[in-house]
């Protein structure tokens, strides 16, 4: 696999702009914790960006905001603790945020939970490419929002958020996403899920990236539990993305 360390230096003073502005914002009510896994969980985040953001990507797959057995605990998007670890080889401690949720504890890669997404898109990753070097020849996978937002046990996706507080969490992310498109340069970036496919089509308008979407694979959604990795295949195949 192509390696560009300047590609990896890039994305990695990207996400701690990023970080740093999100820092400055505040959410209200029902709103009652925000993790941002780029602050207690960076080790685990800069290693995933050295060790497979390191060249251009014809694909990117762009997912909304860390689920809270995933990225949460181990900083790496889609994060599956045991797909992190054993597909991907990334391990690291991870320290505990500045305020911690309780109906959400961060055990960091002692995490026993599964993050159903990410065991469904990195399953069907290995199961096409077989070694994760072999997926990120042409492919990576990020995030569009790192900060993960709780009702205590409830997650709040983004875009339930007010109008108000969602317009400068949207203009930050808007300008990392375009940061990761200059420095990756891919030929599709494909949402997983319709808000991240409408996030990168209102991000990316006006350039000459080709967008797309595969249905999300939480288990809150009936079609992708009767069998994602193949609707997802499919709908790669269909936009040309996948032969």
């Amino acid at each position: 696999m192509e390696r560009d360390a300047s590609v990896a230096a890039t994305l990695i003073g990207a996400a701690q702009r990023l970080s740093t502005t999100l820092a400055t914002l505040r959410f209200s009510p029902p709103v009652s914790h925000v993790y941002n896994p780029l602050t207690y969980a960076w080790a685990a985040h800069e290693a995933y960006l050295r060790r497979y953001a390191a060249s251009r990507r014809r694909v990117l797959f762009l997912g909304m905001n860390p689920g809270p057995f995933g990225m949460v605990q181990c900083g790496v998007p889609f994060g599956e603790i045991a797909a992190v670890r054993d597909w991907l080889g990334i391990e690291c401690a991870v320290r505990q945020p500045a305020v911690e949720n309780p109906a959400r504890p961060i055990e960091g890669f002692a995490c026993l939970r599964s993050e159903v997404s990410g065991r469904r898109l990195w399953g069907l990753f290995r199961e096409r490419f077989g070694s994760a070097d072999a997926f990120f020849v042409e492919h990576f996978v990020a995030n569009y929002c790192p900060l993960a937002f709780f009702n205590h046990a409830r997650n709040v996706t983004p875009d339930k958020l007010p109008a108000a507080e969602a317009a400068p969490l949207h203009a930050a992310c808007d300008a990392h996403l375009r940061a990761i498109v200059a420095a990756l340069q891919p030929e599709w970036v494909i949402g997983v899920g319709s808000f991240a496919e409408a996030r990168a089509v209102a991000a990316l308008a006006g350039t000459r990236v080709r967008t797309g979407r595969v249905l999300h694979p939480s288990p809150a959604s009936p079609i992708a539990n009767r069998g994602w990795a193949e609707a997802a295949t499919r709908q790669l195949r269909a936009l040309g993305v996948w032969e």
